[in-house]
């Protein structure tokens, strides 16, 4: 397939994934009983977001053309990627750029979203059977050319070792902190409720950590943190919840919390499921301590990623900064 051929088809994969076609409802289902933090409401969220900000004619169109990929790639590479599973689709983006590519990509699922990039490879050989041999899903990954991989910091570690001498895009643990200057209103408070809450907090563009001014007062941001109430009837979130407040009171820790969430002042970027850590600054200049860029995906602020727009990336919002086209073009 040419270039051209490859945008529309992912343009008819956009419109496949909102018509409510039969396989696709059913891979979500069982995505679901499968993963029960993929509740349905976050797999709609996450379909609709690749959609609107992914798989748009004008907006592929203006994004390839940055990259000069020629029409047709006459030396295609074998390219293993690694995909992560700890929100919905969140392997979709690499998939779909190693298919512009024209690169032959063999996928290692995760475990805990082996449904989803299943039924979209399904869509896209019915259109065109030959796309079989160029998208394999395969649970061994040797021999490659190339490699993209995305996990802990810790399985990053094992993907150095054995991809290291290949060319690599090895992506780590990110997450991503917020600024307050302490008069936000209570719509743009909503709004970071879903940069902490989408997902359950499980993504790297979650908000994990605030910067608040000096007293800062945390009733009025708590109370609009209740929208996501119901989350502490969901059993895994609420366990969790319960864990983190069992050692919060028995370590004695200093905390807030309005029964969905678990706020503790704590300097780490990284906060457990349901809790939200938060540090105090003196002033807006030297709020951000030195050396933290490493680990973060966002900044959301007043002048920075608008509040409630973490979760909601377009086709340029790279995992870890890293260009994944421009990767996929260095070889």
């Amino acid at each position: 397939m040419d270039l051209e051929n490859r945008i529309s088809l992912l343009v008819k994969l956009g419109e496949f994934m909102q018509s409510g076609d039969a396989n696709w409802e059913a891979a979500k289902t069982k995505t679901f009983h499968h993963n029960p933090w993929f509740i349905p409401e976050f797999i709609e969220r996450a379909v609709n977001n690749t959609v609107s900000h992914f798989l748009q004619p004008e907006l592929l169109e203006k994004w390839i053309k940055d990259y000069n990929f020629p029409a047709q790639n006459d030396s295609p590479k074998n390219v293993g990627i690694v995909m992560a599973g700890n929100i919905p689709l969140v392997g979709f983006h690499d998939f779909m750029s190693c298919f512009l590519s024209g690169h032959r990509q063999y996928i290692k699922l995760s475990s805990k979203d082996p449904w989803l990039i299943p039924a979209i490879i399904d869509f896209l050989i019915k259109n065109n059977p030959a796309i079989a041999e160029e998208i394999q899903i395969t649970p061994m990954l040797k021999g490659m050319d190339a490699y993209i991989a995305t996990g802990s910091n810790n399985s990053a570690r094992y993907f150095d070792y054995y991809f290291g001498k290949y060319p690599n895009l090895i992506r780590r643990n990110r997450t991503s902190i917020a600024l307050l200057e302490g008069n936000e209103t209570k719509e743009e408070l909503g709004k970071l409720a879903d940069d902490v809450f989408l997902y359950f907090g499980l993504g790297c563009r979650n908000v994990t950590r605030i910067h608040v001014p000096e007293n800062y007062d945390f009733i009025p941001l708590l109370q609009t943190f209740r929208k996501y109430q119901w989350m502490a009837d969901h059993h895994k979130y609420k366990n969790n919840y319960d864990y983190r407040l069992s050692l919060a009171i028995l370590n004695k820790l200093f905390y807030m919390t309005n029964e969905c969430l678990i706020m503790v002042e704590n300097e780490s970027p990284f906060s457990p499921i349901s809790v939200l850590h938060y540090v105090f600054y003196k002033e807006q200049k030297t709020w951000l301590p030195p050396g933290e860029s490493e680990n973060l995906q966002c900044i959301v602020g007043r002048k920075y990623l608008p509040f409630g727009q973490s979760q909601e990336p377009g086709l340029e919002d790279y995992a870890d900064g890293a260009d994944t086209l421009k990767f996929l073009q260095s070889f």
